[in-house]
């Protein structure tokens, strides 16, 4: 009579395989991160302007912006949405003013664009309900 021997289940994770993928995961991540985050290219306007104080309760303000084709963006906390028509847009600055009421709305427009779309901008963010609207522009000192 032969005896077998019980084989006892290993009740052990080889985690070997996971720290390779979580490794090529961080690599993928980091290597994409700076591509992501580039936002749309504008020449603003120089003018000598204050730096806007930043608010109180921290929030961080609206961008929304206006290129040279006339096409608009959106950017809160870093994260650029767009492009989108002038709607669509007014739209998003709605939705996120509904989640963080008080929010400043700036306005990045290029110095190409003319004054009647920055004008329209202007009254767009202000019929989302944007309590205050700002324009941004560039140091004419800087270069």
């Amino acid at each position: 009579m032969i005896v077998r021997k019980k084989r006892r289940m290993v009740a052990e994770i080889n985690v070997v395989p996971y720290i390779d993928v979580m490794l090529v995961l961080l690599i993928i991540f980091m290597v994409t991160t700076p591509i992501i985050t580039q936002g749309v290219k504008v020449e603003l306007p120089k003018a000598k302007a204050e730096p806007i104080e930043q608010m109180k309760d921290n929030k961080t303000p609206i961008l929304a912006t206006v290129d040279e084709s006339g096409l608009y963006y959106f950017e809160k906390d870093g994260v650029q949405k767009g492009p989108f028509n002038a709607q669509a847009l007014q739209t998003e600055v709605m939705d996120t003013l509904k989640i963080e009421p008080g929010t400043q709305v700036i306005i990045k427009a290029d110095g190409r664009v003319d004054y009647k779309s920055v004008i329209q901008l202007l009254n767009m963010m202000k019929e989302a309900g944007a309590p205050a609207v700002g324009l941004m522009t560039d140091d004419p000192e800087q270069k």
